[in-house]
């Protein structure tokens, strides 16, 4: 049960003005409260009613009953500058799927509060790989911070994202962002919802501490057992001189964070009321477990969907349908890409909504989803 807390008149104002500058609309009390709450954690709604009432209409106009704007037309800086709105926010249905050309956080601050029962998202890392200007090279040919790797074998591989070249101020952004999601993330979904995040070893420590920092539990990590080909490099320009060197090990593994909003009650309340609070079983003799042995993404499906970042069927299939303990409940994608995660959730039976930002891929996303869906998998093996 989350805890509120009286704030300093000064963080309240800034809040106030953040989550009003950032919407072109007026906003109730209510709306005002949560936005908040999302930049803030807990604050008491008669701290940020005190203040509204206080000041108007020096600082703000009363747009209606119970509506609130900015006075003037100046627009205070604010973290959300970043994320601007796509308008019209185009939505593409499937089943039980619905996909949206969004900003996940703009989605999410118009999205009821405990309407989510649980996130299984592969995000952007870095940020600027996803970024108009290095899609763009990507696109292009070009790499950018993208790594291109050769043909060899009979085989393309495809790019993957330089990790090693963030620096820290990328780094600081990276945890910001996440730190954003998170508290986006928490009044929306239900207690007991599971988040379960795909990462790297290089960052996971970065994307955990931050979703921790928003008010987020961690619960430990799934590893997905697959070779990558990211290590195992020597030196560059002196892989002759060193070449019984590696930089790094070869990754043979990758983590997916896994966190969960808290409990309502115990597990067993918690269960009866939002149908989450732990993972579904394997079987009745079988619990969920943490290691999942897995391929690389099989050239059927990226044919169907040519994303980078496109993992396979099989493995998101396993994850999605034991996020869900009871069989029960809305899946949600943030960076929903080619939709795989949406087409996993669609192949088990559950429901799903997915944001994408990129155009490209959300187009991608409206013709691959419905074919991944129908993918006929291997045998599951856990």
């Amino acid at each position: 049960m989350k805890t509120t807390q009286k704030r300093s008149p000064g963080l309240v104002r800034d809040a106030i003005h953040e989550a009003l500058s950032a919407s072109a609309a007026p906003l109730s009390v209510s709306e005002i409260h949560r936005n908040v709450e999302i930049i803030l954690g807990p604050t008491a709604s008669s701290s940020v009613r005190s203040y509204l009432q206080n000041n108007t209409p020096e600082r703000f106009i009363k747009a209606g009953r119970g509506l609130y704007k900015l006075a003037g037309t100046a627009k205070t800086e604010s973290r959300n500058e970043r994320y601007k709105e796509i308008e019209p926010a185009e939505t593409f249905r499937f089943g039980n799927a619905t996909l949206v050309h969004q900003d996940c956080l703009k989605w999410l601050r118009s999205r009821s509060s405990n309407s989510i029962h649980a996130v299984v998202t592969d995000p952007p890392y870095g940020l600027q790989e996803y970024s108009e200007k290095e899609l763009r090279k990507l696109r292009n040919g070009k790499g950018g911070v993208w790594r291109i790797p050769p043909s060899f074998d009979g085989s393309k591989r495809s790019p993957i994202p330089r990790f090693t070249t963030l620096n820290k101020k990328q780094l600081d952004e990276l945890s910001e962002f996440f730190f954003d999601l998170g508290r986006h993330l928490l009044p929306v979904l239900v207690p007991g919802a599971n988040v379960v995040i795909a990462s790297n070893p290089l960052l996971s420590y970065l994307v955990s501490d931050s979703l921790a920092k928003a008010g987020l539990e961690r619960r430990g990590e799934i590893v997905r057992l697959t070779m990558t080909m990211r290590g195992g490099d020597r030196p560059k320009n002196a892989h002759k001189e060193f070449a019984e060197v590696s930089v790094m090990p070869r990754s043979m593994w990758e983590p997916w964070i896994i966190f969960r909003k808290p409990l309502d009650g115990r597990v067993q309340d918690n269960l009866r009321i939002w149908k989450t609070g732990g993972f579904r079983r394997i079987s009745e003799t079988r619990p969920f477990g943490d290691v999942i042995k897995s391929s690389p993404t099989r050239k059927s499906e990226r044919l169907i969907a040519p994303h980078e970042s496109l993992k396979p069927q099989d493995f998101l299939r396993k994850v999605v349908r034991a996020v869900l303990p009871l069989g029960e409940g809305i899946v949600f994608d943030p960076f929903a890409g080619s939709g795989s995660t949406m087409a996993a959730a669609e192949a088990v039976g559950y429901e799903s909504v997915g944001t994408e930002i990129d155009k490209e891929y959300f187009v991608l996303a409206c013709k691959a989803l419905p074919a991944l869906s129908r993918i006929v998998v291997p045998e599951i093996t856990f």
